[in-house]
């Protein structure tokens, strides 16, 4: 029979489909493994060589010489780096001018290289730039939050091949940040001060039947009610409700079990279409101690349709329990 999970930090309710469950080895990838790309694409705007196809980059690793990550303004920003913030109200109707910064993370000079490919130092190197980068954006007084992001293939909605991600700071906080504030304020004071997510993370490793990789600093779980089949969450251990918290020893340890997840999905799932954030408290709220930082990834291995848009409520055809089974037992190196 089916049943009827509720993901009690999202408030949201997931049917698990039971009877219309496929195994996890179903959820494969139709398209080829992405193993003929070259290296370099002379028309692809990240290529090395081709530097002057995009804005002038606001951050390079190293400094001098041949990079290895560049970040540039998006050419085609969703919010305008320049002008003042201004409110305005007229009725019922509210406005705010569209300013914050959009910009792009190239990953690796090589064009056909995925995170799961890569290298735990690799890997390391562009976190590393994340935080730079999103200290050095949340520092303008018009941003109040910064939203770290990676599409991964055309069902997750990237548009230029090359390894790529990008942060948006905005001017407002989104509405789904503040619900699960709330939501994690609520707990806090209907507890003895206890975190929801603290509590959520020790109960799924004290569990382990759903837990991915356990690390020294980081716990990859897949939700009790997981809205979609492999959505996987990464918690820190330590509690912090900002990334911008996140100590150097801890960079390096989620490097790791970032990339052993994503090689995961990419031998497991056959290189799937994927979204991943960073999900952090805003600006105001970076040391509260109900919230907590972690990080989302979610295969693009089904497609929402109208139940979902119509209800607000999501059905996954796979077992959080058997999809994370499958997942431990991928080896990588």
């Amino acid at each position: 029979m089916p049943e009827i999970r509720q993901n009690i930090i999202t408030r949201q309710w997931v049917i698990i489909a039971t009877e219309r469950a496929r195994r996890p080895d179903q959820f494969c990838s139709d398209d080829q493994l992405r193993v003929d790309l070259p290296a370099r694409v002379p028309t692809c705007p990240f290529c090395p060589g081709n530097e002057a196809q995009t804005p002038p980059e606001t951050f390079r690793d190293p400094k001098k010489g041949k990079w290895k990550v560049r970040v540039v303004p998006n050419k085609f920003a969703a919010l305008a780096a320049e002008g003042d913030l201004v409110r305005m109200h007229l009725g019922l109707k509210r406005t705010i001018t569209g300013v914050g910064l959009h910009e792009v993370v190239v990953e690796t000079p090589e064009h056909n290289l995925t995170l799961a490919q890569m290298e735990d130092e690799d890997v390391e190197r562009v976190l590393r730039t994340f935080l730079e980068r999103y200290h050095a954006v949340l520092a303008d007084p018009r941003v109040e939050q910064v939203t770290l992001f990676k599409n991964h293939g055309p069902a997750a909605g990237t548009s230029i091949e090359h390894p790529h991600s990008q942060l948006i700071g905005t001017p407002i906080i989104p509405s789904e940040v503040i619900e699960r504030l709330e939501t994690a304020l609520d707990f806090f004071n209907n507890t003895a001060g206890d975190c929801l997510f603290c509590v959520t993370r020790n109960d799924e490793v004290e569990e382990r039947v759903r837990v991915i990789i356990e690390s020294a600093h980081f716990a990859a779980f897949i939700p009790f009610a997981a809205l979609s089949p492999f959505h996987t969450w990464i918690f820190p251990k330590r509690h912090s409700a900002s990334f911008g918290n996140i100590q150097p020893e801890e960079l390096s340890d989620l490097a790791r079990v970032l990339r052993r997840l994503l090689r995961k999905l990419y031998d497991g799932l056959a290189d799937p279409d994927y979204n991943f954030t960073i999900r952090t408290a805003p600006k105001e709220s970076n040391r509260v101690k109900y919230y907590h930082w972690y990080m989302s990834v979610v295969p693009r291995v089904t497609k929402i349709a109208g139940f979902e848009l119509g209800s607000g409520m999501f059905i996954n055809t796979a077992l959080p329990e058997a999809s994370a089974e499958y997942l431990r037992g991928i080896e990588v190196e």
